[in-house]
């Protein structure tokens, strides 16, 4: 038996609309990418969705629709994986961390107050917080800070769809919908909570960004009558801005829709699966867990745990064929962003919780006897 820390579920009913795919008239650019985006965007709650080749291509989209050049200055968490980071390198903007909250892992309000007051008033242009293992991020908060300094958000659900916070009215608000965030994106890898093999959203509320996302996506190329400078004739088209191919082909989007269907089911799996993780480990010793005690909605991408044996953990784990993982190495100690001047020391709360982070086997199909030796194997460890 072999427990990996993440898993895909494809169902003959997945199968059978990629195999339909495959014997219709289009393999890419057809129906299926907008019957995708349409289905998600209901699912979330958002008034647009862009397909996207993967998560990352998302991430870059957002960027450029938000005109982010050279010298813009935004903020991200370094507990993330480095797409998020990344994607404002690749427009020559400069990236700036803050620290997380030792308790929920999610980037800390306070300390991201103390960062913007710490440069002088317009010196900040955005944020990118994170819905990180799928514990969704107040973006209420968030919110108010960003108007207070004319800054826009992108949100990094790529862990969170179905997550969601409550408001200060009570209200839920789903991660993605795009009430507090101009754009938000997600990542559909296999070992998300919907798998494409490769894909990604990006979700919005403001039909600007939706049309200029439509048209980065395809190489800056439109074909819309309404939209062309000049037109000479049926075939015309026009490149009018530099764009990229960051298309997702249709029988991927087949493959989403299939697996929307069951998103809810396989998102309750998830919170089982957590509960019981949650109730063995909580008068463990020399565990601790990911605190989701003020904020409801945890998706559950990721099942997080924390000891200060970790490699020794991790090793008992994979000899007996459990593979753990860590999420994640801080961005800001990668070669490339040493080079850019961060170092060791600069954000004590992430590097702490690094040292200490191990993210357990959660995944629908996880079975209760697995789940099970999983624990047994963890709580022995405990005793210790």
């Amino acid at each position: 038996m072999s427990i990996p820390y993440g898993k895909q579920e494809i169902t003959q009913d997945d199968i059978n609309e990629v195999i339909k795919c495959l014997t219709s008239d289009y393999l890419t650019q057809g129906p299926k990418v907008l019957e995708f985006e349409k289905a998600f965007a209901k699912y979330i709650g958002s008034k647009y969705a862009v397909a996207v080749s993967n998560g990352t291509a998302a991430l870059h989209l957002c960027a450029l629709a938000l005109n982010v050049k050279k010298g813009a200055n935004v903020i991200t968490t370094p507990i993330t994986f480095a797409a998020t980071a990344n994607c404002i390198k690749y427009c020559e903007g400069n990236i700036y961390f803050c620290d997380i909250n030792p308790d929920t892992f999610l980037i800390d309000t306070n300390k991201l107050i103390e960062l913007i007051r710490s440069k002088p008033k317009g010196f900040f242009n955005g944020i990118i917080p994170v819905d990180f293992a799928g514990l969704a991020v107040n973006l209420e908060e968030i919110k108010k800070i960003a108007q207070e300094n004319n800054l826009w958000i992108i949100e990094d659900a790529c862990h969170a769809p179905g997550g969601f916070f409550i408001d200060s009215k009570g209200e839920k608000q789903l991660c993605g919908n795009s009430n507090f965030a101009e754009l938000a994106i997600f990542s559909f890898h296999p070992v998300k909570h919907i798998a494409t093999g490769e894909g990604g959203m990006i979700t919005t509320n403001n039909k600007n960004l939706y049309d200029k996302l439509i048209l980065l996506r395809t190489h800056g190329i439109t074909k819309n009558a309404d939209l062309l400078i000049e037109n000479h004739g049926p075939w015309y088209y026009e490149m009018q801005e530099l764009g990229y191919n960051y298309r997702i082909p249709d029988m991927l989007c087949a493959l989403g829709i299939s697996q929307l269907k069951r998103a809810d089911v396989g998102l309750n799996r998830r919170r089982e699966i957590a509960e019981i993780y949650r109730n063995a480990f909580k008068n463990c010793k020399n565990i601790s867990i990911q605190s989701n005690e003020k904020i409801n909605g945890h998706a559950y991408h990721l099942f997080i745990i924390k000891t200060k044996k970790r490699l020794e953990l991790y090793n008992l784990l994979k000899a007996n064929n459990v593979f753990a993982q860590v999420h994640y190495i801080p961005v800001h100690t990668m070669p490339y962003y040493k080079n850019l001047g961060y170092k060791i020391g600069d954000f004590p709360e992430a590097e702490d919780y690094y040292k200490e982070c191990l993210s357990l086997p959660m995944y629908p199909t996880l079975s209760k006897d697995e789940q099970n030796f999983i624990i047994q194997l963890v709580l022995k460890f405990d005793e210790q």
